[in-house]
């Protein structure tokens, strides 16, 4: 009898263990913003990050020299081996699924190695090597190449060992009624606000392939949960000089994204999707809390019950260069070669002029001033998240417009130089055409919102 006791202890205690210890490296790596800039004198480092974000930055700043030249080697790789991957058989199943692509693929993979090519060595069109096109793209590619190594083997912390559990059923009843979303998309939301949008998404695909969530459900978190960064965000008041408005600047945003987060769900197209599985995997769903049990209690004991199933460190290993394999070779190109050519499109051509012609109109029904120079730039954040606040950064530009701008790029949300091409990428069942609807329906819904905000900011 004693025996079994002491048993059941020490199986509880490890229960315990399993949960807490993995799942505290996940909260200070994912949630938890700590002011490792401060701690480290390295010149680039964000004041406050969180532990992912940190140590992106922190690979990225110590690679800078030869950072560029790997992405470079990984595009043009991943070209290589998929075109070789139509005359050779590759007996391994993941390699397989990885480089053996669609025609269409291929030719972004293709497109993205020519493009870095010209780009890093100077030579070729200067549409595609300049400075606001091939070279922009360089500048984002190191960053992508961080989160992704990085949160691609330490991802497992919080998704596997039951803090997203944890916390998903502690606030699930209020997230569906509010966003028809589980809770657990509430760590999704958080990890992308304080470190990055992409890291978001790639916590909503894992979750939805593993049964978490469905299709209508990842869909939802991915476009409305996917928050543009806090340090992002300071680069762009920055750039528009609204730093001393920081506050009321970045307060405004949220207002405007937790209105499309309540609305989105709700419309077309996102209240259109099934909520079926990803392949028919069994629908893991958050269980309600039982009538008169504490809530807490409940949540810890599903926390609990998580990390007792969840993955042994060589798994966690071999799974984690699985994902950074799958989003070098097979995202990496796709963002060199869509970003490269949004940008030549939007600096290159007047197609953004000429489509944003009734913006105009609009614009000035809702009276913000230098609406022909904004017209555009609320467009062409659809290719570039950056690019709004550049084109109206210049002077002469009205302080409200560049407010309004500046805003609405942040909150607009869907970039094919990034989060657009992750999703693409991803497991999660939206197409071009969804993304650019979800683009303008943001836009339509946050646009009035920030107007009357920045309007009362500017009295």
């Amino acid at each position: 009898m004693e025996k079994n006791l002491s048993y059941s202890t020490q199986s509880s205690n490890y229960r315990l263990l399993k949960f807490l210890i993995p799942s505290l490296f996940g909260l200070l790596l994912f949630i938890i913003p700590l002011p490792y800039g401060a701690m480290i004198p390295l010149e680039g480092l964000s004041p406050v990050n969180i532990g992912i974000g940190f140590l992106a930055e922190l690979i990225k700043i110590t690679s800078a020299d030869y950072i560029i030249y790997i992405a470079f080697i990984v595009i043009v790789l991943s070209a290589i081996l998929s075109i070789l991957s139509k005359f050779i058989h590759i007996k391994n199943e993941f390699l397989n699924s990885v480089l053996n692509v669609s025609p269409f693929w291929l030719i972004c993979r293709i497109l993205g190695a020519i493009f870095i090519s010209m780009t890093v060595f100077g030579f070729g069109p200067e549409v595609i090597k300049s400075e606001i096109t091939g070279q922009t793209m360089l500048g984002i590619l190191p960053s992508l190449l961080t989160i992704f190594l990085v949160s691609g083997f330490l991802l497992p912390l919080v998704v596997d060992f039951g803090l997203m559990d944890l916390f998903g059923t502690l606030v699930s009843k209020s997230m569906y009624k509010l966003f028809k979303v589980p809770g657990r998309s509430a760590v999704d939301a958080i990890s992308s606000w304080l470190g990055d949008g992409t890291l978001g998404i790639m916590i909503t695909s894992t979750q939805y392939t593993q049964g978490f969530y469905t299709a209508k459900e990842a869909s939802i978190i991915s476009v409305c949960f996917s928050l543009v960064s806090l340090p992002f965000s300071t680069v762009i008041a920055d750039q528009l000089g609204f730093m001393p408005l920081f506050v009321p600047f970045y307060g405004t945003v949220c207002l405007a994204s937790l209105a499309c987060a309540l609305i989105m769900p709700r419309i077309y197209p996102l209240k259109g999707f099934k909520d079926t599985t990803f392949n028919n995997v069994q629908h893991l769903k958050e269980e309600l809390v039982p009538e008169g049990e504490s809530i807490f209690k409940f949540s810890f004991n599903k926390a609990l019950d998580r990390a007792e199933t969840a993955p042994s460190l060589k798994n966690m290993l071999i799974n984690g260069c699985k994902t950074v394999i799958d989003m070098y070779l097979g995202l990496l190109p796709l963002v060199m070669a869509w970003g490269t050519l949004a940008l030549m499109v939007a600096e290159f051509t007047p197609f953004f002029n000429l489509i944003s012609l009734p913006i105009v109109y609009i614009l000035e029904f809702l009276k913000i001033p230098d609406a022909s120079a904004a017209a555009p730039a609320i467009l062409v954040g659809f290719a570039d998240m950056f690019l709004p606040s550049i084109m109206v950064s210049g002077e002469g530009i009205s302080q409200i417009t560049q407010f309004i701008i500046g805003a609405l790029s942040i909150t607009q949300l869907i970039y094919l130089t990034e989060t657009g091409a992750v999703i693409l990428k991803s497991d999660i069942p939206l197409n071009l055409k969804d993304l650019f609807v979800i683009f303008l329906t943001r836009t339509i819904i946050a646009l009035p919102i920030i107007t009357i905000i920045a309007k009362l900011i500017f009295i």
